[in-house]
């Protein structure tokens, strides 16, 4: 991992001044705010998006409904809700990169809005996040941010994941919803001038939209290129989208690929025809004046905008940049302050904006470079940590910092002390502005031509505050098989506070817990009944905190709070003997919970992947999820591991998807080709009925799998099912979504020689975190040794 100080060198030589100040300069050339819609984090169009912020001036920003906690995660085994803060933060950066504003329909981590997996059904996405709650957080989000125009990212077609369905259908209401006087909220009504839809095709890697695009009415251009940098619009984009990293984001564009991005108009409220989304709308600061109503500031309004122009057209002459951005800065000012009743609604919002503008790029064409950063990410409550202030005032009058904190913060002989009541770090915050950054945060002051400018800067390392009373317990999920003879586990306490806490355990009837010196020692009953059960932390006598640290280095620290408690799954697992090899890549805990259900498991290094007589000791492999992508070297050994398996191995390969170097002919032992889209080609309903096929020994023993064996799955059956396979294979099981087709791929098994491979594209690893005894049954039995 890169040192802070490499971090901070590689986005400083990213960012030069020169560059800074010309896309500083490019929003203040419109008024016109262009909002797009989306359902999950990585759903914009990024490309779009930063063609009409830095060439076309408009202020951009995204609406979306949840997290992204039902994805997949590249880079770590963040998954859930913790994956849903990761995410947060991951989208927080790509709004950086693009100065674009960023609201979320999911305002906590409970919020019934939430990415609750993939769904084909935009009605039955509605129904599960509630239509009422989601119409109403749209319409308050319409009404904070008051687009001009809204466009959803993905079309309203079967063929479609059901959350971006859901999403356009509710953009055709929130037009009316946010409008309408009615609706119970602390905000005025909205009227959105304009909705459009994007005339593209959804279609791609994941869905297959049934139904053609809606015809063009207008393109946002594309084939040219960002004038200062020489950029794509895409490539640009990209450099946002690359801090998707969870979800493999982030794509090298060759210069020679540029596109248009065609849009259709659903639904106006402005005259005339439709040639560019300003169409029959204020384009600039000038054209406010223009409006019914705002003759009292109309001189105000064209000196700020004839003020804008000079700006940039002296660029990148910097004086001259400062001497016309103060004048636009004082005119804006004077307009905002005089602004009329009769266009508050229309004008003051959008002035509001353009001094927030133009005091950021003041301060690049001024020469300020201020810059505050504390020396640790996490903070409890009532703690504290140094805090740097490096301040350069360049061609500004009188720069100077002082701090806007929390109530109960302080700053005093360079030490940030947190408030011992303060609030807790939010990692599902609903809201974020990139040059509004939330307290605590440095305020940059200084004069530009007598007017007084004031900057909110971020600190570059934002404090995550931790709860005062807290303890983690490992592991935070325990599996106790009572058909092994063990009934004692241990449990590690760590991350105690205060540190001088006495931390107890409360268990449940009937067992016990001694203390260790690393945590405790937790005993069940000789003969426990089988269930759920839980073990809390105390502290000094009081319910726990767990934080979960959550720690990239390509997104800000964040962290999620959850009672400081252990699950206990009691359920029966019949265990198969031999020596099982894991090979993952940091993407799933298998091989955690094969040794947590009794099985004799390690994992496989490098070297014994290099090693035909290491593979030898083996009786079975598991190969984790996107392993021959992340895992260096595995791609390579697929020969040496199907000799290993002719020989006599049982190989389990469990979920990939075809880009994850999967290789039909070469990676499995016989011809096995996923299948994609993966709309097409999966099961979403965690309840669908599952039908065995055929007999076979893996589904018989060690384990006999019955119906009991599929319920209480969560999430979904499984995605990226196999589509075709080579007659070796036999399907052994076969299930749907409703109305569906059954699909017969999600469990294959072949004889190789004397062994066996086994592909299953259920998604076992994340029912095994979620303590689910089929899996662990099922896994079970696939590690079995061929008779």
């Amino acid at each position: 991992m890169p040192t802070p100080d490499q971090i901070r060198i590689v986005e400083d030589r990213a960012r030069p001044r020169l560059m800074e100040l010309w896309w500083a300069l490019r929003p203040l050339t419109s008024v016109v705010r262009f909002m797009q819609t989306g359902a999950h984090p990585d759903d914009e169009t990024s490309g779009m998006l930063a063609a009409l912020a830095f060439r076309d001036g408009v202020n951009i920003s995204y609406a979306c409904s949840t997290r992204g906690e039902g994805g997949q995660n590249d880079t770590g085994r963040e998954s859930g809700l913790d994956l849903g803060a990761l995410r947060t933060r991951e989208m927080e950066r790509a709004c950086d990169v693009l100065g674009m504003r960023m609201y979320w329909h999911s305002t906590h981590p409970e919020d019934t809005i939430t990415d609750f997996g993939f769904s084909k059904n935009g009605g039955e996405t509605l129904q599960r996040w509630g239509r009422e709650r989601t119409i109403l957080r749209f319409a308050e989000i319409i009404r904070m941010e008051r687009p001009d125009v809204i466009c959803p990212t993905f079309l309203d077609v079967p063929g479609q994941h059901g959350h971006h369905r859901a999403m356009t259908e509710a953009a055709h209401e929130v037009m009316r919803a946010a409008a309408d006087p009615a609706l119970a909220t602390n905000l005025p009504p909205w009227h959105v001038k304009k909705l459009y839809l994007p005339a593209w095709s959804g279609a791609g890697q994941a869905y297959d939209d049934d139904l053609p695009p809606p015809p063009a009415t207008l393109e946002i251009k594309g084939t040219d290129r960002e004038e200062m940098s020489g950029w794509s619009w895409d490539r640009i984009g990209q450099q946002s989208r690359a801090f998707h990293r969870t979800q493999g984001m982030g794509r090298w564009v060759p210069a020679e690929n540029r596109r248009d991005w065609p849009l259709h108009l659903v639904e106006t409220r402005v005259e005339g025809p439709d040639d560019a989304i300003w169409s029959g709308l204020p384009r600039d600061v000038s054209d406010l004046a223009d409006l019914e109503g705002a003759e009292l500031i109309a001189d105000s309004l064209r000196a700020a905008g004839a003020a804008i122009d000079r700006a940039v057209e002296a660029f990148p002459d910097f004086d001259a940049v400062a001497e016309a951005a103060s004048e636009a800065l004082a005119q804006v000012m004077a307009a905002r302050e005089a602004c009329p009743v009769a266009v508050t609604d229309e004008v003051a919002h959008r002035l509001d904006s353009k001094a927030v503008q133009l005091a950021h790029a003041l301060r690049l064409a001024f020469g300020v470079e201020a810059r505050a950063s504390v020396s640790s990410a996490f903070v409890d409550a009532g703690g504290s940590t140094r805090v740097t202030v490096e301040l350069a005032g360049g061609a500004a009058e009188n720069a100077r910092i002082h701090w806007d904190l929390p109530q109960g913060w302080s700053v005093a002989d360079d030490v940030l002390t947190v408030g011992e009541e303060a609030a807790r770090h939010d990692p599902y915050r609903a809201f974020y502005d990139p040059r509004a950054p939330e307290a605590p945060r440095a305020m940059l002051r200084f004069e530009a031509g007598g007017l007084p400018v004031e900057v909110p800067l971020a600190l570059e390392t934002e404090p995550v505050v931790l709860p005062a009373e807290r303890a983690t317990m490992e592991p935070a999920k325990v599996l106790l098989n009572t058909a092994k003879p063990e009934r004692e586990f241990d449990l590690r306490v760590s991350d105690i506070a205060p540190a001088d806490a006495e931390i107890d355990l409360r268990v449940p009837s009937g067992w016990s817990a001694e203390r260790t010196e690393t945590g405790f020692k937790v005993v069940a009953p000789i003969h426990p009944e089988p269930g759920s059960y839980e073990i809390t932390a105390l502290a000094n006598g009081k319910p726990a905190e767990t934080a979960r640290l959550i720690n990239h280095d390509h997104v800000a620290p964040t962290a999620r709070t959850r009672r400081a408690v252990a699950a206990v799954a009691v359920f029966d697992v019949q265990v198969p003997p031999g020596r099982v090899g894991y090979i993952g890549a940091g993407n799933d805990r298998v091989g955690h919970w094969l040794e947590m259900m009794g099985a004799d498991v390690s994992d496989i290094t490098n070297d014994e992947l290099a090693s035909d007589a290491a593979l030898s000791h083996y009786d079975a492999i598991v190969v984790g999820i996107f392993a021959m992508r992340f895992r260096p070297g595995l791609v390579d050994a697929m020969p040496a591991i199907h000799r290993w398996t002719e020989a006599g191995g049982t190989l389990v390969t469990l979920y990939h998807r075809p880009w994850d170097n999967w290789d039909s002919e070469t990676i499995p032992p016989r011809r096995l080709e996923i299948g994609q889209p993966s709309l097409r080609w999966r099961v979403t309903d965690e309840a669908a009925s599952v039908t065995q096929l055929a007999d076979h020994p893996i589904l018989a023993g060690p384990n006999e799998i019955g119906a009991g064996d599929w319920a209480g799955w969560v999430k979904e059956r499984g995605l990226y099912f196999a589509k075709d396979w080579d007659a070796a294979y036999t399907p052994l099981l076969s299930m749907s979504d409703p109305g569906e087709a059954p699909l017969e791929g999600s469990l294959l098994v072949a004889d190789v020689g004397a062994g066996r491979h086994i592909h299953t594209s259920l998604i076992l690893h994340h029912q095994m975190e979620n303590l689910v005894p089929g899996a662990f049954r099922l896994m079970a039995n696939f590690i079995a040794r061929r008779a």
